[in-house]
């Protein structure tokens, strides 16, 4: 028996995965009056309500959804947060306005050591639960998959707790997290940078790997914080572990660090508000998934990542929120509206980077952020007649369902 069968929606909306990146709407399939069936959590069918309905009726259906006058898009996929941590910087927030640099505040003793003050103190209870409270507005907005970050502990201990938080949420909670340990966020205070590293990848890494609670192993490439040759030994470190690298790269300064996503084979390179066309090339020609985070330019008040430079380059880029203490926004429609209307992309390369072309920033080969048969059964209903509406339509969520491995798991 079909699980779950969705009918009658205005648009059905899916990546086509051409990936040929020039950000024109044959990128994405548009169904007009579609539907789509499921069964044991993978989509079945889609097409046509007449077509779908005919082999899959809805009657006959555990659960259907009538999606008249809404359009049904894949659930987003976030590959790109630090969701996991204790404490809180809104007085931050206040200071930026006031002038203070992302750089002023970290050597004031703010920033990234504060919340690393703050999650060193929390039992790991606390920390699942803030997780999952986050976890629930992200699935509100229609993310069924996330990337979360470790990053906050910057010792053995702390990082084990946070990806055991990590996993312990993962466990209760209806969206797919992938969990990425982080250890190499930050320098520790009254840490010696190259022992640090030492420290990274002799003490932590071993530990995790052996601990099995991580995918991907990122490290934050920008200067004052870990050089391109720091960054090296890491994720190399890393990958003899398992673990595939992942890079904050460009975001403050041009370092090399999409250079290095490009020599170790990274799965992604992140913020790149600072990448050339030399590096954008070597991203595209390495299979590395840019990734541009508007969110993290909007709350810094800075010029957000060429967007165009991409396009032009034939390369597609992914979307995240980048959800941290420093740019609070676990939404993913949020995130679509700034590329539109921040970084000029249209709608269709948006919607794109928010969902198959981010699954490919965490390695989701399965169909991810598609919606075609054999891909996961997890969906986002929007209350608009065209999916363009949701750029359009900004400051507002415009998800009412969302559904995960074929099963409703929101309504609003």
């Amino acid at each position: 028996m079909t699980d779950l069968v969705v009918h009658d929606a205005a648009q059905v909306v899916t990546p086509t995965g051409g990936g040929d990146g020039d950000g024109s709407d044959d990128e994405l399939e548009v169904i007009e009056n579609g539907a789509v069936a499921i069964e044991d959590g993978i989509v079945v069918a889609v097409g046509p309500t007449t077509d779908v309905t005919r082999a899959h009726p809805p009657e006959n259906a555990t659960e259907s959804v009538d999606a008249t006058g809404r359009t049904v898009l894949p659930g987003f996929v976030d590959p790109h947060t630090h969701a996991v941590f204790a404490g809180d910087r809104v007085d931050e927030f206040t200071a930026k306005l006031a002038g203070a640099s992302y750089q002023d505040i970290l050597e004031e003793g703010g920033g990234i050591l504060r919340t690393v003050r703050a999650t060193r103190e929390a039992e790991r209870a606390e920390l699942v639960a803030n997780l999952l409270e986050h976890l629930d507005t992200m699935l509100a907005h229609g993310t069924t998959t996330v990337e979360v970050k470790s990053g906050y502990g910057l010792d053995v201990e702390t990082e084990l707790k946070l990806l055991e938080a990590i996993d312990e949420a993962a466990d209760q909670h209806p969206i797919d997290v992938v969990p990425t340990f982080m250890g190499a966020h930050a320098v520790p205070e009254g840490a010696d940078t190259e022992e640090y590293v030492d420290r990274v990848i002799e003490e932590q890494l071993p530990a995790v790997a052996d601990a099995g609670l991580a995918e991907f192993c990122d490290v934050f490439c920008e200067a004052g914080v870990f050089s391109v040759s720091q960054s090296r030994r890491i994720l190399e470190a890393g990958q003899e572990l398992g673990l595939t690298p992942k890079i904050h790269a460009e975001e403050f300064e041009r370092l090399g660090g999409s250079q290095l996503a490009a020599d170790c084979g990274a799965a992604s390179a992140d913020h790149l508000l600072q990448a050339t066309d030399e590096d954008i090339e070597a991203l595209g020609e390495a299979g590395v998934t840019p990734v541009l985070l508007p969110g993290t330019a909007f709350s810094l008040g800075a010029p957000y990542a060429d967007a165009a430079a991409f396009e032009a380059a034939d390369v597609p880029v992914a979307l995240a929120t980048d959800f941290n203490p420093n740019c609070f926004s676990q939404s993913m429609e949020s995130v679509v509206e700034l590329a539109c209307n921040g970084m000029r992309m249209t709608p269709a390369a948006a919607i794109r980077g928010a969902t198959s072309i981010a699954a490919r920033a965490v390695d989701r080969t399965d169909g991810t952020g598609t919606i075609r048969e054999g891909a996961p059964g997890d969906l986002a209903i929007a209350t608009v007649t065209n999916y363009q509406h949701i750029p359009y339509n900004f400051g507002v969520s415009n998800v009412q369902t969302v559904i995960t491995d074929g099963t409703v798991v929101h309504r609003d």
